[in-house]
């Protein structure tokens, strides 16, 4: 089911705001612009002055990866094992086709470091997709399954983006619409997706740019869907369905923001027109690499409605903090605290001030919306009708072991 809004009095349409794009009078402005003019003169004068507003964020997002297509090779080979700079591809359907994830680890070396010294452990996908972008040559080594038709069994060369055919991100989930708040109650260190979080209420890591976010000033889904164009990596790219883990269905306050993970959206785009500034790899220590990605998102101000939810401040929205040291599915949790706390530095648990740390950077999300900001107005961007809505019914379902919990039918 999608989402369902009542909608007020048309104020423009999108193929409207498109034509001032292009004759240059469309009045595009970052989402804090927007929160600070609200503040100013009012949603309603708000609405009428402003045709698009901005949104952008620069955090992790994991659950991201690359389409590669090498060309065929003479003779050709059906590769079924590939290794790009020591990472593993996955190589389980065309011939020549691979899908690198951003968090697979780089396989050990002889000596456990790679060829520039860095540790293999510390490498990962996210790291040769920020290469590739950058345009650096990449070792690839490949195995292959012999046929007649593709007579070649392994393959040892070098590759950069313009000796490949594709080259794209395709991102099973980005975008968390809300995520949690992570501490450790426990008496030893823990190094998690959310980086290190030390003994006895050590540090708090919270990973959204709250009032900044795309999908915290459009709650309900109703101007993003299957179609969006987007900001991706310092390129154009498109939303092509809800992400994975997409839960519209989270708890949510009287505003309509939800109170912990909800909705997600998968994401595309050619990374061949990206730029490395904007996809990052990083690593987490004892836990494993990642990719940082730029992704901004524009709001058309089709009504009222539009500006009313972008007046949402840090304030009003709020994340719930997990306690990671218990190891269950289910953490017990400390409450819910506002992203202004968050974004303060300090917040309070149990009568003891935790000092917090993102791993978005405000100031980067800030730099995304900015830089589409500028596209739209010198017309090298226009906004895109979604071809369909994101479900806004998805449940969130755990994986049990087969056992006693659960019963053959």
């Amino acid at each position: 089911m999608p989402c369902i809004v009542t909608l007020v009095h048309t104020m423009r349409t999108i193929a409207e705001i498109n034509a001032k794009i292009q004759h240059g009078s469309a009045v595009v402005k970052t989402v804090e612009a927007v929160k600070a003019q609200i503040s100013e003169i009012g949603i309603t004068q708000t609405a009428k002055a402003v045709d698009v507003v901005v949104t952008g964020t620069f955090e992790p997002m994991e659950s991201s990866g690359a389409i590669l297509n090498l060309g065929h090779t003479d003779p050709p080979i059906k590769i079924r094992q590939c290794w790009l700079d020591g990472v593993p591809a996955y190589a389980g359907f065309g011939a020549v086709d691979l899908y690198l994830g951003a968090s697979q680890p780089a396989e050990p070396l002889g000596a456990g470091d790679s060829p520039d010294g860095e540790p293999a452990h510390e490498r990962g996908g996210g790291h040769v997709i920020e290469d590739l972008i950058a345009g650096k040559n990449i070792p690839l080594r490949a195995v292959g399954q012999v046929t007649d038709c593709y007579p070649r069994a392994t393959l040892d060369t070098m590759i950069n983006q313009d000796t490949i055919n594709q080259f794209y991100l395709f991102n099973p989930r980005n975008l968390y619409q809300n995520f949690i708040v992570g501490v450790n109650g426990g008496d030893r260190p823990l190094f998690t997706y959310l980086g290190p979080l030390q003994p006895r209420l050590g540090n708090a890591v919270y990973a959204n740019s709250g009032a900044l976010s795309p999908l915290f000033n459009d709650p309900t889904l109703r101007l993003i869907g299957i179609g969006t164009r987007i900001f991706l990596g310092g390129g154009i790219g498109y939303v092509t369905w809800e992400g994975t883990q997409h839960f519209p269905l989270q708890k949510r306050l009287p505003n309509d923001t939800p109170i912990g993970p909800a909705a997600t959206l998968a994401l595309i785009g050619d990374a061949k027109q990206m730029q490395a500034k904007w996809v990052r790899g990083c690593y987490f220590r004892q836990y494993g690499p990642s990719l940082m990605i730029g992704v901004g998102v524009p709001l058309p101000v089709l009504d009222e409605t539009v500006i009313q939810r972008c007046a949402i401040t840090d304030a009003e929205l709020v994340a719930p903090v997990v306690d990671f040291s218990i190891p269950r599915r289910v953490r017990p949790t400390f409450g819910l605290v506002s992203y202004a706390q968050l974004k303060s530095g300090r917040i309070k648990i149990e009568n003891k001030t935790v000092r917090v740390a993102p791993l978005t950077s405000l100031y980067l999300a800030r730099q995304v919306a900015s830089e589409l900001q500028q596209w739209i107005q010198s017309g090298q961007f226009l906004l895109s009708e979604p071809v369909a809505e994101i479900p806004c019914d998805r449940t969130f379902k755990p994986q049990n072991t087969w056992g006693s919990q659960m019963t053959l039918e």
